[in-house]
């Protein structure tokens, strides 16, 4: 049932902020339905913000860490309460199912939490006595945080930012997506309140704003989820003032499955399914390419389709028994499309996947059927690029060295995984060049916040999550108290 467009604001120092231009959201499962409205904010409104959270740094940085905790375990709380207004504002805007947006909620407070438990341990300062004096090393927050998020998991991806940035004595200005800006201005506000003026400052809109913030002098870092593309405009607009930088971006992962894996094991199929196409594929530690060991593929293929056919319900997010929602943007139902088009004349298979469970909805929105491809040549671009939709292409492979061959030669090295006997998928697992390796699950199903998640080579720069992902917000700060002191040796 469709309800009255909201608006929401920008938040400077504290305010929030009204804007004569604003951007609609629609509702990508009815297009015609608009959720809300976003401001477009204008370069000035971003210096403003950049410059209420320069002056807020000031006392910020050095406020108690208690009082940091205290602060984000009080938003934390307001937004637990605020879930089920949330997650079905997020649904609606986004195009996931309810269930999706919940589980969302539910992981972006699982690591504020952690946050909050573990940044005392993190800036922590140290002294060492050694035979030479005294060593102070401490963990000093860095400055002016800019953090520009994506669509396609706009709460969790601006909270993995925004905790450890605030909890270790940073401010910030968040940016987050015209594709879903709604939900995640409405945690920001929440977060916001909580904190002085400045600490945390929201704006929205265009190339302009975003240019501003990954150029601006009084931004000492830049914390930036998305395209591989984007991140290189961001690189060089950064490089004048040698900004610190993390950058979690693209990825193009695999998932390998190894002569040991049982095809007949159907939770299994079902997690490898799950891990292929929740929230429609657009999730960028998600398996976009399977390789299948030779002597396995046709019985393989037999069971994926009869797993991925229990499970792949298509329809309205709200529905009860739907897994999968619209794409988010028809941008991207349209480039999925183009993949998916020139693999057909390349002469690949195209196989449709479940059930559409409201045929005249699904005409109206921008909904995609998942697919699997097979046939595929190794470096068709539905294999090497990354499609960040829900199709597949499922390919046989004849041995280890040619299957870890086909998984390094991509320029992306997010997340990977190996399906099989433990032994052997973590013997293939470490000759695996990725930032993060599962076994026998994949994606969101083995994402653990306690641990650090980032890409290698073009997927990224920089961790997030655990430990190292707040130590990421500090810089080290070295204090020597030498008890001698001697000159260096000079000749005469």
């Amino acid at each position: 049932m469709a309800t009255e467009p909201i608006t929401v604001h920008a938040i400077i120092n504290g305010q929030p902020i009204s804007t004569d231009k604003k951007q609609p959201r629609e509702n990508p499962a009815n297009p015609e339905e608009i959720v809300g409205y976003a401001p477009v904010n204008s370069r000035e409104d971003t210096v403003q913000a950049i410059e209420a959270a320069y002056q807020a740094f000031g006392s910020w940085k050095t406020s108690a860490v208690e009082e940091r905790i205290e602060r984000m375990r009080r938003a934390i709380e307001k937004l637990r309460a605020a879930i089920p207004d949330l997650a079905r504002l997020l649904s609606r805007e986004h195009g996931k199912p309810l269930y999706d947006a919940e589980g969302e909620f539910a992981i972006s407070l699982m690591w504020m939490e952690f946050a909050c438990d573990h940044v005392k341990e993190v800036v922590q300062e140290e002294v060492r006595q050694h035979e030479k004096g005294k060593t102070i090393i401490s963990h000093d927050p860095i400055g002016v945080v800019s953090a520009i998020t994506p669509w396609n998991y706009p709460i969790s991806l601006s909270t993995i930012k925004i905790a450890p940035a605030i909890l270790t004595g940073n401010t910030m200005v968040l940016k987050p997506s015209p594709f879903a800006p709604l939900a995640v201005s409405k945690v920001a506000e929440i977060i916001s309140a909580e904190f002085p003026p400045g600490v945390l400052n929201l704006v929205h809109g265009e190339a302009d704003v975003g240019v501003e913030l990954t150029s601006h002098p009084k931004v000492a870092k830049i914390a930036f989820t998305g395209g591989t593309k984007t991140a290189k405009h961001i690189i060089k607009a950064a490089s004048e003032t040698i900004k610190k930088m993390t950058l979690e971006l693209g990825g193009n992962d695999a998932a390998i499955i190894l002569p040991g894996f049982d095809v007949n094991d159907e939770r299994a199929m079902r997690r490898l399914v799950i891990s292929n196409f929740l929230t429609a594929g657009q999730i960028c530690m998600i398996a976009k390419r399977v390789y299948v060991h030779r002597s396995l593929y046709d019985e393989f293929v037999k069971k994926y389709r009869e797993a991925a056919d229990k499970w792949i319900r298509v329809g309205d997010p709200f529905h009860p028994q739907v897994t999968i929602g619209p794409v988010n943007n028809l941008g991207q139902v349209k480039y999925v499309q183009s993949l998916i088009d020139d693999a057909q004349q390349r002469g690949a298979e195209v196989i449709k996947l479940g059930k559409v469970v409201d045929p005249e909805l699904f005409e109206r929105g921008y909904f995609m059927q998942p697919t699997i491809v097979l046939g595929c040549d190794y470096h068709d671009p539905i294999v090497v690029e990354e499609q960040f939709g829900p199709t597949l292409p499922i390919l046989p492979f004849d041995d280890e060295e040619q299957v870890i061959a086909l998984h390094n030669e991509s320029i992306y090295g997010l997340t990977s995984s190996v399906w099989g006997k433990e032994e052997d998928a973590i013997r293939v697992a470490r000759r695996i060049e990725a930032g993060t390796t599962m076994i026998n699950t994949a994606a969101v199903q083995g994402l653990d916040v306690r641990f650090p998640f980032g890409g290698v080579k073009q997927s990224g720069v920089g961790r997030e999550y655990g430990l190292e992902g707040i130590r990421s917000y500090t810089e080290t700060h070295v204090i020597n108290i030498p008890t001698e002191l001697e000159l260096p040796y000079i000749p005469e």
